[in-house]
């Protein structure tokens, strides 16, 4: 049965063909719907792209009200390799300004006593204290060194002596150098035995030892370090860090205190560093930073703000103060550097004083103007607007406006020729034209009752192009003197709430495009473009719904075709089997008659033939 279900198999009928056809004639609607659903889906790209646009031109417009762009300011030296800084804050008074700095400020000091840490060695014996283990400022390091062109080699593991007695050993007959440590004064002493002059060192020395020894040629047969050589350790705890005074002032456990400008820093001596202790003092709000100078061997307290300003310290008697000679009155000496003012002039005029070298309206009374100054010298510094960076916002307003009106001019534009009329894929949305028209009203009629200099477009050398609906920059020069010398009305066309430019847009804008006035970047279109995009939208729904619903008929229709067609080639098929049933059977019995008859005939034939006889 199931090839019974192919077309004409029965029948000679390609009924097939036939459903196609009638199907398509059916479908024809759906076809229609489908075109205008691809139409409307154009249609709804091309407002989505409106959108995005309009939604720029929002953008740039509101771009026009920044704050710090029609009243910001540049600042420029005349020196062009002036390493001052210097800028204008917004509003900043349009000038030239010529200032001479006389004096740079510099921050207060307190500078401990030097020598602070102990010796090398208690005594001049020097033979048990290796080069690794001298607590010098700089670590000594093995190699070579050169005493009166004689080379030295030294590791390490060598005491202090030994290095001692290779001297002697190398400048024997050169000089006879003897070399001695003096626990007293912390030094060392070199003494030519020939009373010749004693050279020291050599291009290729590859030791520190000299240095580190504080040891320099001098043109004589004697040298003596040029410092005590002993060092405080930065690392260890303070009870260890080589201090030439105990610190006494702390509880059983360690714990001790002072005071910088009044905060207090805790130190313990078992736990806490020197290093520790300088850091946690800079840290602190006592407004210092604190230092150790290895090669003075002292520690200096330094303001963190310039200016003659104050500094003290307190602590009591044996505390780490003590022990670092910083306190005040400290026999060991400790001193306290005033800090100065900065000293200066503008255009000329009387010297005045800062305490910070970024000399602003706090000292020279000119609002908004800051300049940073490193050097006693003087520059001119030219205050003037931003003009490049006023003009851009400016060009990308209008590039964004043209944008706008060549989109819809493009979609909706009609042209006829030779009696051919063409059309656009938006020619028949009057609104989205009457958008156009509506937004060069705005730009050309903003402005009107503003009282400024500048009450419209043309009067800063922008308008239409001529035949066109486009902004342009007309006039530059006319631009540049608008933006240079009466940059606050400009200010004022765009952004005033009322008879603003930008004002007047924005409004359009919540009924076209419903675009949001405070945050444009997170807007949603809306207003009537998004009115036309739902419509759009819920047309093409109903659209699919009602090709969905001629599909289904069209499929049962084809399904009710196709088993009528089926059931008649079955039929077909059937009277085609009982025709030859029954024509089979006609021709088995007309065979039989025919053969009867011939054999009555045969009987006749000798009956008669017997009768003759």
């Amino acid at each position: 049965m199931a090839g019974l279900q192919l077309s004409g198999l029965a029948s000679g009928f390609d009924w097939t063909s036939f459903v196609d056809q009638m199907m398509a004639i059916e479908h024809a609607p759906a076809d229609r719907l489908a075109a205008q659903k691809a139409t409307n889906t154009q249609k709804l790209a091309a407002l989505t792209t409106l959108g995005s646009d309009m939604l720029d031109l929002q953008s740039s417009a509101k771009t026009l009200t920044a704050d710090g762009l029609f009243n910001g300011r540049t600042a420029t030296s005349s020196n062009s390799s002036s390493t001052w800084k210097f800028a204008g804050a917004n509003n900043t008074a349009i000038g030239s300004y010529t200032i001479a700095v006389s004096q740079l400020a510099t921050a207060a000091q307190r500078k401990g006593a030097v020598d602070i840490s102990s010796g090398l060695a208690p005594t001049n014996d020097v033979s048990s204290l290796t080069l690794a283990s001298l607590a010098t400022a700089a670590p000594v390091t093995a190699g070579t060194f050169t005493v009166n062109g004689q080379q030295i080699t030294v590791a390490l593991t060598d005491s202090l002596q030994d290095v001692f007695t290779q001297i002697a050993t190398a400048t024997a007959g050169h000089g006879d150098v003897t070399a001695s440590y003096d626990s007293l004064n912390d030094v060392v002493n070199l003494l030519s035995g020939s009373g010749s002059e004693i050279v020291l060192g050599a291009a290729n020395d590859t030791s520190n030892f000299l240095s580190a020894m504080k040891l320099a040629n001098n043109g004589s047969p004697s040298i003596t370090s040029g410092g005590t050589l002993g060092s405080a350790s930065m690392s260890s705890p303070l009870a260890n860090a080589h201090l030439r005074a105990p610190i006494t002032n702390v509880d059983p456990s360690g714990n001790g205190s002072f005071t910088v400008n009044g905060v207090s820093i805790a130190y313990n001596v078992n736990n806490d560093s020197l290093s520790t202790i300088l850091a946690r003092i800079g840290a602190s709000t006592a407004g210092v930073t604190a230092s150790y100078d290895a090669a003075s061997d002292r520690v200096v307290l330094t303001n963190k703000t310039t200016g003659d300003t104050g500094m003290t310290v307190n602590e009591g008697a044996g505390g780490l103060l003590d022990a670092l000679g910083l306190v005040a009155g400290n026999t060991a000496g400790s001193t306290f550097v005033h800090g100065n003012n900065a000293h200066y002039t503008v255009n000329g005029g009387p010297t005045l004083t800062s305490t910070s070298n970024t000399l602003d309206a706090s000292s020279h009374g000119i609002t908004g103007l800051s300049v940073t100054v490193n050097s006693q010298s003087t520059e001119t510094i030219a205050v003037a607007g931003n003009t490049d960076t006023m003009k851009t916002n400016i060009q990308n307003f209008i590039d964004a406006f043209n944008n706008v009106q060549n989109y819809i001019d493009t979609q909706t534009h009609i042209t006829s020729l030779n009696g051919t009329v063409t059309t656009s894929l938006l020619s028949d949305n009057h609104e989205i034209q009457g958008w156009s028209q509506s937004l060069r009203s705005l730009a050309f009629g903003a402005g009107s009752g503003l009282s400024g200099t500048i009450s419209s477009l043309e009067a800063m050398g922008i308008g239409f192009t001529s035949a066109q609906p486009q902004l342009s920059i007309k006039d530059s020069a006319k631009l540049t003197d608008a933006l240079t010398n009466h940059a606050d009305d400009v200010a004022t066309f765009f952004s005033d709430s009322t008879n603003g430019l930008v004002a007047k847009f924005t409004n359009y804008f919540v009924s076209t495009i419903g675009a949001s006035t405070t945050n444009i970047a997170n807007s949603n279109v809306g207003g009537d473009l998004g009115t036309q995009e739902t419509m759009l939208t819920n047309a093409n729904t109903s659209i699919d719904q009602q090709i969905a619903d001629i599909e289904r008929r069209i499929a049962q229709e084809r399904s009710s075709m196709e088993t009528a067609f089926q059931n008649m080639e079955t039929a077909m098929s059937s009277l085609k089997s009982t025709q030859a049933l029954l024509t089979s059977s006609y021709n088995t019995t007309s065979s039989t008659s025919n053969i009867g008859s011939a054999k009555s005939s045969s009987s006749s034939s000798s009956t008669s033939s017997s009768s003759s006889s």
